[in-house]
């Protein structure tokens, strides 16, 4: 269903944005779609206080809006409750500034991932934001998704490196958090709410963040075993060791065959455990040592490096594994299961079993630092096999509690939306969620209803 904008209202949005920056023919109004609702038009501003005008007109005519970037992640969380206007903020792609000396970018939201690590990488420079659907995500638009990446393990989330931002608030009025600099004490970091938020709390216009030298060197360590208990004993002696890979990740045989990539093959057969480190030729050197002896002590069946020509490769099929996995499968979910790395083994059990009684294909791959994204499988996409697939998610919410952690379903059908919440159980910490939004959007003017709770 896609709602009505009046002539008159249209007429508004044009004198604001230019009329060739707005869009309400009906066809091209279908690539803003989330969960198939369609926006009554969508306006594409050209600076963040043109994009402020615009939130200023949807509050005073009480349209609901949703940022939005690439569209590559629209569908992730639930179904708006009300879908107006698209503010879509991909003309502002410009680096605003950057000093490579000082190691901090201030990039508007709008520039693709992609173009803005090339532009970095002519510096020797990067920023661990490796999101999925890597040409099409938008900086902004991967912030407020709150994806992770796989070099979570060394740098972190998002949220580690994020140093500021500047955004629309829901009264249409531009605002700042943070700043340019590492170490800034200019106020509350605000901006940190909008990671994960998916656009419910403001539209980042601008962010801010702290960069990373490239290293000399990256290279992949590939473990192999029969069993996942190998592999998880490996990934618990790399934590245990000195070591501090940039990323490590476990594969299960389905994951495997899937992510395998010709420079790089994996065995489909076999659990993996899939180390990236990065270095001097020295300091990897040493890293490919230390990780053959450690597979070798926990008897892994083969174990070998990943070289200069294969790891950008597998890199990225790693970085691609959620759309990978969703292309497996007319009706795929992808569940995320977060629980301390202690509980992999029982939390791996647990859930390949739930799906296998459900008559599921799944495949697990999971971050070292707990992150477990767990992909279910069904061959058709009929009745039948979304039942299964609700059944399957209720079962990924209770494993989850009982390992003390929690669990949401990012990457679902949409007619699977309306048999699960994709975000679980309400949580103990809800109204505190319901103050933030309430705080930033009382009018319930962004994204109503995608996050949890109908936030």
């Amino acid at each position: 269903m896609t709602p009505i904008v009046s002539a008159a209202l249209m007429a508004r949005l044009e004198a604001l944005a230019g009329a060739a920056n707005i869009v309400f023919h009906p066809d091209k109004l279908q690539a803003y779609a989330v969960d198939a609702i369609v926006p009554g038009a969508a306006a594409r501003p050209e600076s963040a206080g043109q994009a402020a005008e615009i939130v200023r007109f949807a509050a005073a005519e009480k349209l609901a809006v949703i940022p939005v970037g690439g569209c590559s992640k629209l569908g992730m969380g639930q179904p708006p409750s009300r879908y107006d206007l698209a503010l879509d903020l991909t003309r502002l792609d410009r680096i605003a500034h950057y000093d490579p000396g000082d190691l901090t970018l201030s990039v508007d939201a709008g520039m693709s991932v992609a173009r803005l690590a090339a532009l970095l990488a002519e510096h020797n420079q990067f920023i661990p934001l490796e999101a999925p659907w890597w040409e099409q995500a938008t900086v902004g638009g991967t912030v407020a998704a709150g994806v992770d990446s796989p070099l979570r393990q060394f740098y972190g989330t998002t949220r580690d490196f994020i140093i500021g931002a500047e955004f629309v608030t829901a009264a249409g009025t531009l605002a700042k958090s943070g700043g340019r600099v590492v170490k800034n004490v200019t106020g509350y970091d605000l901006h940190k709410l909008a990671v994960g938020s998916l656009g419910t709390l403001a539209a980042l216009t601008r962010v801010n963040f702290r960069t990373f030298p490239l290293a000399q060197s990256r290279r992949g360590f590939l473990a192999s075993f029969s069993q996942a208990g190998g592999a998880i004993e490996l990934r618990k002696r790399i934590a245990a060791s000195p070591l501090t890979p940039a990323s490590l990740e476990i594969i299960s045989p389905e994951a495997a065959r899937r992510i395998s990539a010709a420079h790089a093959p994996m065995d489909a057969s076999l659990w993996h455990v899939l180390a990236g480190f990065e270095g001097t030729e020295t300091v990897v050197a040493r890293y490919e040592r230390d990780l053959a002896r450690l597979g070798e002590a926990v008897g892994s069946a083969e174990g070998r490096v990943v070289g200069e020509a294969g790891w950008p490769v597998l890199r990225a099929r790693l970085r691609e594994a959620i759309p990978l996995l969703l292309a497996a499968s007319p009706a795929a979910a992808v569940c995320r299961v977060c629980v301390l790395p202690g509980k992999f083994d029982e939390v791996f059990e647990t859930l390949r079993a739930a799906a296998g009684k459900l008559s599921l294909q799944s495949a697990i791959l999971a971050r070292g630092t707990g992150a477990v994204y767990f992909a279910l499988l069904p061959e058709r996409a009929d009745e039948d096999a979304l039942t299964r697939l609700a059944q399957a998610g209720e079962t990924v919410f209770k494993i989850a509690a009982a390992a003390g952690g929690q669990a949401s379903i990012p990457w679902c059908p949409v007619e699977l939306k309306k048999k699960v919440s994709v975000w679980g159980p309400a949580r103990a910490d809800f109204a505190l969620m319901r103050r933030v939004k309430n705080a930033f959007d009382p009018a319930g003017l962004f994204a109503p209803g995608r996050f949890a709770g109908g936030l």
